[in-house]
């Protein structure tokens, strides 16, 4: 620290007090009776105020400065604006010794012999306070909460804004240490109030608001006057007795002197915000003085250790910007910095420090050794077991314990040392003289080496990490780069004011000037880039500046550098920069032009910085190839020149090795199928085809299908153009495909109409399979679109294909509960299985949702379907069992269709007769099991209802027994047991016009019959109607053995001529009558019927006897009187002889059921076919 005398003046009375304006442009000082005006900028005399009788003791400004107060002997305070204009005048009893402004309120008080006023704008009067003592100083804090009042007495008394004292301070000096002046720490970072004290016991002392003593006194060896604080509190000024201006830091630590006077020094002040000091003295001189604060500083590698504070050490860790603070508490003078020591020159002693550990990153200082001794030297060095002072032309070497072990005297100043490194005990320093010479000396020799010498005086210097090269920066700001062993100047630039080799490159090193930094290469030309300060370090990327007191680490990308080695194809140098740090990209170029220069190696490490996994694999396959033998630096350069895109290039180069090969497919897979054409030129057709089939891949890839259909269709791949045509729904492309091509081409036809199919265009694709003789998938095709029509009509053209196009028509049908017509496809199919499988479910879904008359169909549905099937010899007897069983239950349901509506609807459309005659059929039909849903309680309830009615009690009566011993439904229940009760009240007979006849003995059989729908009499079966279930007047009779079924209808058809029986019926007619009478007396054997004559049987016996006839009687039979069921074979026909000829009996063709010709054409009329088989009255098929 140094004070330069900015400027003088002299007043001609004593200057008690001095005040800065806050704005620090304008300085009052306090002279005799008058108020001085001072510009501070040079010092001019701006006014000379007066208002005051006596001698001015005392002058303050407010902190916003628009006003100023002075104090005099004459008794009075008078305010001044800034315009210097008095404004306002109160006075006190006595002088006054003080006044200041509140820094919040901008209240003033006034201090005099015997009280202490306080004045603010907005009040009227002022407010005095008596005092015990006299007041010689007082000080408001930060906050404007407190006022501190200093006294005669040694007493310091602390008040609040209103007067009120707080806190009192005794102090052990008493009237022997009267105040003299005192102070408020200004800082705003300090956590307590902190007030100086001055006292004429010659003392420093500090206190808290609290009335504590912080520390303890400072001896000062002279009576203060004055104290005050710079702006920020981080240093005191003190003057008094000792003619001089001392400056202090905080903690009260003397540093030096600002500015030596003749007189005392009665007022000093530092200007606002600056580092600017006026001091007023007892002779009227006053002196304004700029302090100027040096850098004191040290640094090694990547440590920086710089005063701070002035009593203060801090070392920063310039990489990991770590910080450690050593406080001293003294003045530190010189600091170096070394390895893991540490050497700080404080005014008496220097202070050796060692890291903790040698870790590179150990911030932990502890002490080593101290030296208590005082040194005066312009530089200070510190190295593994020794200081270096330089004192002008001379080096002293120190051991630790002070001890001055070697000297070296210089022919010149010394200018600039520096630790090059070595040996702990033997480092190597670095010396330039202001004479030119530079030298290296060794600390443990006493011979100096003489490096060279030039002209001019040595700034800075630095020395290459391999100790052949020196940079020297001299007085005309000029870099000198030398060769150390031959003393060769390699290069010299201008602008330079320090200068720092990279310690990680040898041929790199940085200097800075004119406020640019400068990056050397080599012997390449400089780059630059802006930066403010000194170059003092230069390790890898980072180089260390420093700029206004404080050092910072700036990276700084290598790039520069590195681009002038790959200009000159040095690959392994430009690698080295680059490790030094640079970007990405710059590393992504490095690994290309080292790459292009068939430099694998620098190449290969480039790439695995930036993680370029494509082009490691590329140099790997180079390296392998190379161990393989493969020596062809073009081929090698072709494949670097592809990677990188540079294809033109590498196909000439592919091209020049004889490797065309590689040319085309590079040129394909990079889909630059117009190069490929260019470069195969009139080629081999196969190749060119080729191309286009890649070229065609390619456009299918990028989504682009038409262009690839076209190149395909070109190149012959008619399956690929067809796929895609297809998987896009292009059917005009497919038929132009389909159309063109020869029909032996039958795969991609094939595809063809399989993709025309899939669009939904069935008629294109039968084209395509006519065009190539496919029928088997046409008749699929129209099977899978359900055009049965075509397929049948195809299926009538070509029989094989009938069970490939009827089987899938009967599942379709199946499927949308077509289940009859499902059945006759399945039988045209010639699946008789799945078609007899269809009936029985359907039969058996009928009945079990009661549908019976539909059960009945479909029971005689499948009984002709066992008929068609029994033609086979080796199912004959099964299936005519099944034949016989389903017409059973196909007879059995359709009776009880009519007991079920009967039972289960209000209304029923049958006669009483036919419900009686269908009762006891089918009573008499459940002589075993009863099938599945018909109930046995429901015809038995229908029999006795029916017989009741028609008079046939008998058989009721029996009727009702029977449900008694059944499980009858609750809602018949009731019914049955009255009418069970009701019928006892009836006859036990029954009603003899119901009981049938049988045709053939003429017998009455009983109602109930124990032997079932036969006669009792002769076991001829009953012939029944198939709606009213009347027995028919028809007699079954069988053809003598050897008599053919086409013989026996060609003699029926004969008719030979009968004798004509003669009436017994004679008619009389009179005038007003008409008489018919019966002669009996005429031969009643005279029927000549041969037919008659066979009806004859054995009496009593048991067996059936069935009626044979032979061809006689076949002759005599007419035709109108016989009916027959030709039923198909393995089944023989059934003959009929009706014995009422002229009651019409009709016979239905398809099933073969008997009806009154009445009554089935009275069915037909309503059901427009048969009730039984519903064969239509129209279809002539059946």
């Amino acid at each position: 620290m140094r004070a330069v005398l900015t400027w003088r003046d002299k007043a001609e009375q004593c200057i008690y007090d001095l005040a800065f304006k806050p704005d620090g442009n304008q300085l009052i000082l306090a002279a005799g009776n008058r108020l001085l005006v001072y510009d501070t900028s040079d010092g001019t005399l701006l006014q000379s105020l007066k208002g005051h009788k006596d001698t001015v003791y005392c002058v303050a400004y407010a902190k916003d400065g628009k006003r100023f107060a002075s104090g005099s002997a004459d008794k009075s305070v008078i305010i001044w604006t800034s315009k210097l204009e008095g404004i306002l005048k109160y006075t006190h009893n006595d002088s006054i010794q003080s006044v200041s402004y509140n820094p919040a309120t901008h209240q003033l008080a006034s201090c005099s012999s015997n009280d202490f006023g306080l004045w603010s704008p907005e009040q009227k009067s002022v407010s005095k306070h008596k005092s015990s003592s006299k007041i010689t100083c007082c000080s408001w804090t930060n906050d404007g909460q407190y006022l501190a009042l200093g006294m005669f007495n040694g007493i310091i008394s602390l008040r609040n804004k209103n007067g009120e004292e707080k806190v009192k301070i005794e102090r052990p000096g008493g009237s022997l240490s009267p105040i003299w002046s005192i102070c408020w720490n200004p800082s705003r970072e300090e956590r307590n109030d902190i007030l100086a004290v001055a006292d004429w016991g010659q003392k420093l002392s500090f206190y808290q608001l609290s009335g504590k003593q912080i520390g303890k006194d400072r001896p000062l060896n002279f009576d203060p006057c004055c104290i005050s604080y710079f702006t920020k509190g981080e240093y005191i000024l003190l003057g008094g007795s000792d003619k001089q201006v001392s400056l202090f830091t905080k903690d009260g630590v003397r540093l030096g002197t600002v500015g030596e006077q003749n007189s005392w020094v009665w007022t000093c002040k530092v200007k606002p915000d600056s580092n600017y000091v006026v001091v007023g003295c007892q002779d009227g001189t006053i002196s304004f003085y700029q302090l100027i604060f040096s850098t004191v500083h040290g640094l090694y590698k990547d440590r920086y250790a710089y005063r701070d504070s002035m009593t203060d050490v801090i070392v920063q860790h310039l990489i990991t910007e770590q910080k450690v603070r050593i406080k001293c508490r003294e003045l530190v003078k010189k600091i170096a910095i070394y390895k893991n020591r540490l050497a700080i020159q404080l005014p008496e002693k220097i202070i050796i420090y060692e890291l903790y550990s040698d870790d590179s990153s150990d911030m932990r200082y502890r002490i080593k050794e101290k030296i208590v001794k005082k040194f005066e030297c312009n530089l200070l060095v510190v190295c593994s077991d020794h200081i270096i002072l330089c004192q002008e032309k001379r080096l002293q070497c120190l051991s630790f314990s002070g001890v001055k072990e070697r000297e070296w005297q210089m022919e010149s100043l010394i200018r600039y040392i520096k630790v090059i490194g070595g040996p702990p005990g033997r480092e190597g320093l670095l010396v330039g003289l202001k004479n030119g010479q530079i030298l290296k000396i060794f600390v443990d020799n006493l011979f100096a080496i003489v490096l060279l010498k030039q002209a001019t005086a040595v700034r800075c210097l630095d020395m290459s990490a391999s100790r052949k090269k020196l940079a020297v920066v001299d007085e005309n700001d000029t870099c000198l780069v030398y060769d150390i062993h031959t003393k060769e100047l390699l290069f010299q630039e201008p602008n330079a004011n320090s200068v720092a080799w990279n310690t990680q490159c040898e041929d790199m090193l940085c200097f800075s000037g004119g406020g640019y930094l400068n990056i050397k290469a080599s012997t390449f030309p400089v780059h630059q880039q802006k930066l403010q300060g000194f170059v003092v370090g230069y390790n890898g990327s980072k180089i260390f500046c420093l700029h206004a007191f404080s050092i910072s680490a700036v990276e700084v990308p290598q790039s520069a550098p590195m681009y002038q080695y790959l200009e000159r194809k040095m690959f392994k140098e430009a690698y080295q920069i680059a490790c030094l740090g640079v970007t990405d990209t710059d590393w992504h170029e490095l690994a290309m032009e080292a790459l292009e220069g068939l430099e694998f190696e620098t190449a290969k490490k480039a790439f695995i910085r930036v993680r370029d996994l494509r082009y490691l694999e590329l140099i790997n396959s180079i390296e392998e190839r190379k161990k393989q033998g493969e020596t062809n630096n073009d081929l090698f350069l072709a494949d670097v020149f592809a990677y990188q895109g540079k294809f033109h290039e590498a196909a000439k180069l592919y091209k020049r090795s004889g490797h065309e090969n590689l040319a085309l497919d590079m040129y394909t897979d990079l889909r630059m199928f117009e190069y490929a054409k260019d470069f195969l030129g009139s080629g081999d057709p196969k190749e060119t085809k080729m191309l286009i089939t890649k070229q065609a891949d390619w456009a299918r890839n990028i989504n682009e299908p038409k262009a690839a259909v076209e190149m395909y269709i070109s190149a012959g791949e008619h399956v690929k153009a067809i796929e895609i045509s297809g998987d896009h729904g292009w059917i005009d492309m497919l038929i132009d495909i389909a159309r063109k091509l020869d029909k032996a081409e039958r795969e991609p036809l094939l595809m063809c109409a399989h993709y025309f199919k899939k669009l939904d265009n069935p008629g294109y694709a039968a084209e395509t399979y006519l065009k190539i003789g496919d029928l088997k998938s046409l008749v699929q095709l129209h099977v899978e679109t359900q055009h049965w029509d075509e397929a049948f009509a195809l299926g009538e053209k070509h029989p094989e294909f009938k069970e490939d196009i009827y089987m899938p028509y009967a599942q379709w049908l199946a499927e949308n509960d077509r289940f009859e017509e499902a059945q006759k496809a399945f039988h045209k199919a010639g699946r008789q299985g799945e078609a007899v499988r269809v009936l029985e479910q359907l039969s058996n879904n009928a009945v079990v949702e009661n549908r019976f008359n539909d059960a009945a169909y479909y029971y005689w549905m499948l009984s002709m379907q066992c008929l068609n099937v029994a033609q086979d010899p080796a199912q004959k007897d099964t299936m005519l069992n099944k034949f016989h069983h389903f017409q059973h239950l196909a007879e059995l349901y359709h009776c009880y269709h009519a007991i079920h509506r009967y039972t289960e609807e209000p209304f029923s459309s049958h006669r009483p007769e036919t419900l009686f005659n269908i009762s006891r059929f089918l009573l008499h039909s459940l002589t075993k099991d009863t099938p599945l849903g018909i109930s046995k309680v429901r015809t038995l309830f229908t029999l006795a209802k029916q017989s009741r009615a028609l008079g046939a009690y008998k058989l009721a009566r029996h009727a009702y027994d029977q449900l008694r011993g059944l499980y009858v439904p609750a809602r018949f229940q009731k019914s049955i047991e009255l009418d069970s009760l009701t019928i006892r009240s009836q006859p036990f007979h029954d009603n003899e016009e119901l009981v049938p006849l049988c045709y053939r003995c003429s017998t009455n059989n009983p109602l109930l019959n124990n032997l079932g729908n036969v006669c009792i009499n002769c076991r001829q079966p009953f012939v029944f109607s198939a709606s009213s279930y009347e027995v028919l007047h028809l007699v079954e009779f069988y053809l003598e053995e050897g008599i053919t079924d086409e013989e026996a209808v060609s003699l029926i058809d004969l008719e030979a001529p009968r004798h004509k029986r003669e009436n017994k019926w004679q008619e009389i007619t009179g005038n007003n009558s008409q008489t018919l009478r019966l002669d009996e007396t005429m031969n009643s054997m005279g029927d000549d019927d041969p037919f008659t004559a066979k009806l004859s049987f054995e009496q009593g016996g048991s067996e059936f006897v069935p009626v044979v006839v032979n061809r006689s009687v076949l002759r005599s039979m007419s035709r109108r009187e016989v009916l027959i069921k030709r039923w198909p074979p393995p089944l023989q026909w059934q003959y009929f002889r009706s014995f009422l000829p002229d009651a019409s009996i009709t016979m239905c063709p398809s099933c073969f059921q008997m009806f009154h010709s009445e009554d089935y054409e009275l069915l037909v009329l309503q059901h427009t076919h048969c009730p039984y088989c519903r064969r239509h009255i129209d279809d002539p098929s059946r």
